[in-house]
């Protein structure tokens, strides 16, 4: 039997879209309880991305210590070592024909389909990200896609009570140098610390800015 949809209200979708904010001050004695973090790991793992590919790897880092290294390079920001679990969204730098052959090898594996049937596939991504015109932007694809990781992992923690603060600020050299991802064919697009507010952030009273609905909505 299938599951039945929930039917949510209104207010029953914003209200965590309100709550939340961009947190500058973590408590760093609070931690996302397993079952919790479990579930938000797993919106990670079903975010949608172009074609299935799925270019991307997510880097979980809860070693404070390695966390540490990682804040001179990051504006200094202390989110990185007082939230709970600090995500590194990676983008792949290497996608060639074997990460493809990789996801149609997981579509039989899931589905069923024989590989046979899946040639047509397998040729129109080949000519559209390995020998097409996005051939010269296939990194900056990669790293749209894990936006979309971000986004879905963000409105995930707040449907779930989990503060998170997403981060551009930080040195994506330094930071492939220190999570060793270039050897990986990987490198590090955005972050996001995610964890419980700290009583002391005085930001997390303040007024959310945004354009009125009229501004950014537009019917057609």
């Amino acid at each position: 039997m299938a599951p039945q949809a929930h039917v949510w209200t209104p207010s029953g979708v914003t209200g965590p879209l309100r709550w939340r904010y961009a947190v500058k001050a973590f408590d760093a004695t609070k931690t996302i309880e397993p079952g919790v973090w479990e579930a938000l790991e797993e919106s990670l793992v079903l975010t949608p991305s172009s074609f299935g590919l799925q270019p991307w790897l997510f880097l979980i880092l809860t070693d404070r210590v390695l966390r540490e290294r990682l804040v001179a390079h990051a504006w200094g920001q202390r989110q990185v070592v007082d939230c709970s679990h600090f995500v590194a969204f990676c983008a792949r730098t290497d996608l060639g024909e074997k990460e493809i052959d990789e996801y149609l090898q997981r579509i039989q594996t899931v589905r069923g389909t024989p590989l046979d049937r899946l040639a047509g596939l397998r040729n129109i991504m080949v000519g559209a990200l390995l020998k097409g015109p996005m051939k010269s932007e296939i990194k900056d694809w990669a790293a749209r896609q894990s936006y979309i990781a971000l986004g879905n992992f963000m409105t995930a923690a707040a449907m779930l009570g989990v503060d998170t603060c997403p981060m551009e600020g930080f040195d994506p050299v330094k930071f492939d140098e220190i999570l060793e991802l270039g050897p990986r064919g990987l490198t590090c697009v955005v972050c996001c610390a995610a964890g419980f507010r700290s009583a002391d952030d005085r930001y997390a009273s303040v007024p959310k800015v945004r354009f009125e609905r009229g501004r950014v909505v537009e019917h057609r």
